[in-house]
């Protein structure tokens, strides 16, 4: 029996911007009824350009920001920050990988102390067992030992964004979102990333929201896509049929305008560029 880790039931989320001198007040609708799931182990792609709504999305599902309406509903249990404060236990099963690597680090703390803070914060482990969970997980991003009591500087951009998911997966979460986490990186490390977390994934039994513009990043690791224009989802369904066969004008668009950007083609780039 499939496990749903993830549920919005017809989210909407509004901002009221204040007026001026010479304009009126208004309401921004960034999201308009939006409504999906997730099962344990599984994939959605939210995809779309920027100001479509999928960030501010992200940030509900993240619990950083309420939703305006509607459900959200995690492991099957209603969440709504608006009028609740959340749990311990709530906060450890979300967590996020920004899209910066170079900006969601600390550039004062070691990266030991940078994974080991979020165990600090949420447990009561004791220093010792935090330092070995550390250290355990800097292997299973493909990082050594010796990187433990470096500095966020002294690492390329493709490492520090496996040490962002290092330490999103500190806490054990039931489900991680990805905030477009390999546009940032070269083609070559791209390719290495998105490699690691469909590793990390099958592994753990991982359930990841991945916010992404480029159908094609997309096309590789995700189970399930949902296109959003104007912070409405114009499409959603499995990855093949997305991709075989769009619904909507906008969604065939976005497939003519996004450059090839998958794995293979990623290889295939590199070997023509290294021919030349």
């Amino acid at each position: 029996m499939t496990q749903t880790v993830l549920q919005a039931k017809n989210l909407v989320r509004d901002y009221h911007v204040g007026g001026g001198l010479l304009t009126k007040a208004r309401t921004v609708h960034a999201v308009k009824g939006v409504s999906f799931s997730v099962e344990k182990g599984k994939t959605l792609a939210i995809v779309g350009e920027s100001g479509c709504g999928k960030s501010t999305l992200a940030r509900i599902i993240t619990l950083i920001d309420p939703a305006t309406s509607g459900d959200l509903l995690i492991d099957g249990n209603k969440v709504d920050i608006a009028h609740s404060a959340l749990t311990p236990e709530m906060r450890r099963k979300v967590q996020i990988v920004f899209q910066n690597p170079y900006g969601s680090l600390n550039p004062r703390q070691k990266i030991g102390d940078v994974l080991g803070e979020p165990l600090k914060i949420n447990t009561d482990i004791p220093a010792a067992e935090r330092r070995d969970r550390a250290m355990a997980m800097l292997k299973k991003v493909g990082l050594a030992p010796e990187h433990y009591n470096r500095y966020p500087h002294m690492f390329s951009g493709g490492q520090r964004q496996r040490i962002a998911i290092a330490r999103a997966l500190m806490l054990n979460p039931s489900l991680l979102v990805l905030d477009e986490p390999v546009s940032a990186l070269d083609l070559s490390v791209q390719a290495q990333v998105l490699n690691l977390l469909a590793d990390l994934q099958d592994e753990f039994q991982l359930t990841y929201v991945f916010i992404s513009h480029d159908l094609s990043v997309v096309r590789y690791i995700a189970d399930d896509v949902m296109v959003m224009y104007f912070g409405e989802a114009v499409e959603y369904g499995s990855r093949d049929a997305v991709f075989s066969d769009p619904k909507h004008s906008y969604t065939r668009t976005l497939f003519a305008a996004t450059p090839r950007a998958d794995v293979e083609s990623i290889k295939a780039r590199l070997a023509k560029k290294k021919a030349a």
